[in-house]
């Protein structure tokens, strides 16, 4: 744990944040820059990422606000998505230790390089909206918790998954997406942090300079994205996502990992 936040450990863990911000509001996988940095800084792992869902939540309202703005929130269809993002990860987070992680850490990586290839290769990234496969009631009540439990519980990739939903199944244009998906990122993280707050593991020096970047930065990158659409949120998305995936696949113990090893190996 850092002892003293000396000015030039604030200055560069603001510069992170801003950067975070500005990936985040437009493709998600903030966490992907900040959880290194904040490990690297001298924080132990639990309190990193306590410290990024800080950060995070108020990144993500900051592109909530931006997109609202520009009124590309349906809010009587968004609420319910949110409160249902925030209850799954409060549960999530409450059942970390009670589900088999290895699973995760296995599963995640092929989900996220799945989502790479829906993006690069599939249908054509719509500017306006289309069908919807599902409603916004089952939406709400299916999809939205399934992937809040999964932010309480891991986190890494939820963008993504909350991305891929409100595009395939509620049929929203690329911009409209990213919008609803940055309120569903800042329930979720909003719902998660509350129970990192409660337990103390919030390092709130850093975690309040780093918000105020995220918060800067989520505007820039709100902006982007409306301005170019899906000429940018496409790509970065696939790019997001495979990155998500290799850093999960880093880790030496990660079982996909050490099953391909043995497969190749063989």
């Amino acid at each position: 744990m850092v002892g003293s936040f000396d000015p030039s450990l604030l200055a560069a863990m603001f510069g992170v944040a801003l950067l975070a911000g500005g990936v985040d509001a437009i493709a998600g996988g903030g966490g992907l820059i900040t959880v290194p940095a904040l490990i690297l800084a001298g924080l132990d792992p639990v309190s990193a990422v306590a410290t990024n869902k800080l950060q995070g939540s108020v990144g993500a309202c900051s592109a909530t606000l931006a997109f609202a703005r520009r009124r590309l929130i349906v809010w009587r269809q968004a609420w319910p998505i949110a409160v249902a993002a925030a209850v799954g990860s409060v549960f999530g987070a409450l059942s970390v230790g009670l589900l088999p992680r290895p699973v995760l850490d296995a599963g995640v990586p092929v989900l996220l390089v799945g989502i790479a290839l829906y993006f690069a290769f599939g249908a054509r990234m719509r500017e306006d909206d289309a069908g919807a496969r599902l409603s916004p009631a089952a939406f709400a009540l299916g999809f939205a918790p399934a992937v809040g439990f999964y932010d309480g519980v891991f986190g890494p990739g939820a963008g993504a998954f909350y991305m891929v939903g409100f595009v395939t199944l509620l049929g929203l244009g690329v911009v409209k997406a990213t919008a609803h998906t940055k309120l569903a990122n800042a329930a979720s993280n909003l719902g998660s942090l509350g129970l990192f707050a409660l337990a103390g593991h919030v390092v709130w020096p850093i975690g309040i300079v780093m918000a105020v970047g995220a918060y800067l930065g989520a505007q820039v990158g709100s902006m982007l994205a409306v301005r170019l659409g899906a000429r940018l949120i496409r790509p970065l998305l696939v790019t997001i996502a495979c990155a998500m995936a290799v850093r999960l696949l880093s880790d030496p113990a990660n079982p996909l990992r050490v099953a391909l090893a043995g497969l190749l190996g063989g």
